[in-house]
């Protein structure tokens, strides 16, 4: 029906028929409801997590991945080709402070007496494990004397000195007494070794890309070179005592940036221009990174950078991850990669399910700061959301293994001829909550928040649950008609439960 309700305003009143087509379309499609039929011609690239390979993720970095794993699931099935992108920091300072710790810790296993800096990567356990692969490898090819290591150094911050300066002396007495061969030996050693932890971690955290950029390979291959001939074209570089810098001010970045350093190094700048620059280069219509909430700044250093490109800044999109805080009880933990202390994702995963970490990961949205509850995230009661939304899909499977004990089959298309007989209330409500599943995922796509459908998925296991306990319906009643009618109301609710769980990275357990 369609009516004016007063003024502007005109109200339209979905017949049950609509209802049931949703539902019989909900079982046809089974896997495929709420995917988009007709693909999207624009290819998007989206780069997430990204961290340093400086040390094991933490908290902080399975949030980023949880909520970059589930928004690229989300736009696949609204239609587009997305390509998962990680962005290896293989290059640059924090690299060779790591490298230099993973040489100092070498030295010490080798019997060479060293002090170990204020500002190195303090960590005993990952550290040490490789400079152990070192020596088992390498033996004492990298050993050199104590003394020439520490001669003439800057003095420390815990010495009175700078820290910075002190790491600086370090890393370069490192660079000059290993050579550039075997500098780059424990150098790659140290890259590896931690890479390969992240791969496997984030595999393990059903986390996958389809690409790892190695940010070293804008230098070789010419790619920074290329961006910085294409500002220096366009009119947006400028000399300055020695360095060579963008006019980032003119496309409303708060101030101009160094490109090229006086001494002829690239920034960290140049390579993120470069970054920016190839992936549109390879051919994709849309960038999306995503960044954690301490990257603010970027969002108009880098549209500054599309625009000097001659890109359009709006096929560009940064969107901002706020900090996940751990509890143990009251108490917050604090997290440092260089000292060492912290909670890494493993040990979370292992603390409380995989599961559970996606589910508490995306059902806030990404620019809302997360206290994660690891009391409530372990609990088995209706309390925990990851919980109460994979018992929904356990009693229905259940009520699907007693139908088989007592001898009874559930005949699909008697009960789409009998849909009519769903009249309850509770009925109803799950019926039109299956209706909004496909214009939730095209939203989550559309605003880049995954987080709705994990907001849905709980009121679809409200939805169930109160039909289970607040209605007295027997869903294995006499009647055969209504019974597979029923049958397939929650045949469907479990399709649209398992679709809903896939797309946030969460499992559905057929027992509990």
């Amino acid at each position: 029906g369609v009516e004016i309700a007063g003024p502007g305003c005109i109200n339209f009143r979905l017949g049950r028929r609509y209802l049931h087509e949703n539902l019989r379309e909900v079982l046809d499609r089974a896997d495929s409801f709420g995917r988009v039929l007709t693909p999207a011609a624009e290819p998007i690239t989206v780069e997430y997590v990204s961290a340093n390979p400086t040390g094991p993720l933490h908290v902080g970095h399975g949030r980023g991945a949880a909520f970059g794993a589930s928004l690229t699931n989300v736009l696949e099935a609204c239609g587009y080709k997305v390509q998962r992108e990680y962005y290896v920091n293989d290059n640059g300072r924090q690299m060779d402070i790591l490298a230099a710790s993973v040489w100092l810790r070498y030295l010490e296993l080798a019997g060479v007496e060293i002090r170990f800096p204020d500002n190195g990567y303090k960590s005993r356990e990952y550290i040490y494990a490789i400079a152990r692969q070192l020596v088992g490898s390498h033996s004492m090819h990298f050993r050199r004397d104590g003394e020439a290591i520490t001669a003439d150094l800057p003095l420390d911050e815990s010495q009175g000195g700078d820290k910075e300066a002190h790491i600086d002396a370090i890393v370069a007495r490192c660079k000059s007494l290993l050579g550039p061969e075997d500098y780059r030996t424990v150098f790659d050693a140290g890259l590896n070794a931690i890479l390969d932890d992240i791969r496997e971690d984030l595999g393990q955290f059903d986390v996958n890309f389809d690409g790892w950029f190695s940010e070293r390979s804008l230098a070789t291959s010419g790619a920074i070179d290329r961006a910085v001939a294409r500002l220096k074209e366009l009119g947006h570089m400028y000399e300055e005592k020695g360095a060579l810098w963008f006019r980032a001010t003119t496309f409303g970045d708060e101030k101009d940036r160094v490109v090229i350093r006086e001494n002829g190094a690239a920034t960290y700048f140049a390579s993120d221009i470069a970054y920016l620059l190839n992936k549109f280069e390879r051919g994709f219509a849309r960038a999306i990174y995503i960044f954690g909430a301490d990257h603010h700044g970027y969002i108009a250093r880098l549209k500054a950078a599309a625009q000097g490109l001659g890109l359009d800044p709006d096929n560009l999109e940064i969107l901002l991850v706020q900090f996940a805080v751990l509890y143990r009880g009251s108490e917050k933990v604090q997290m440092s990669t260089r000292s060492g202390q912290f909670v890494t994702l493993r040990e979370l995963r292992e603390e409380v399910g995989a599961d559970a970490c996606r589910f508490f990961y995306v059902m806030r949205s990404n620019d809302q700061h997360l206290d994660f509850d690891l009391e409530l995230a372990k609990s088995a009661s209706r309390d925990n959301p990851v919980f109460y939304v994979q018992y929904a899909n356990a009693r229905i499977c259940s009520v699907l293994r007693q139908l088989g004990e007592r001898g009874l089959v559930h005949d699909r298309g008697a009960g789409s001829a009998a849909l009519e007989s769903l009249t309850d209330p509770y009925e109803i409500a799950l019926l039109e909550l299956l209706r909004a599943y496909p214009e939730t995922v095209e939203s989550a796509g559309a605003d880049r928040a995954p987080h709705r459908i994990a907001n849905f998925l709980r009121e679809l296991a409200a939805g169930l649950h109160s039909y289970y306990d607040g209605s007295q319906i027997k869903i294995l009643g006499e009647d055969d008609d209504l019974r597979n009618a029923r049958l397939n109301l929650i045949a469907g609710v479990r399709q649209v439960l398992v679709n809903g769980l896939r797309l946030i990275g969460v499992s559905a357990p057929e027992k509990m």
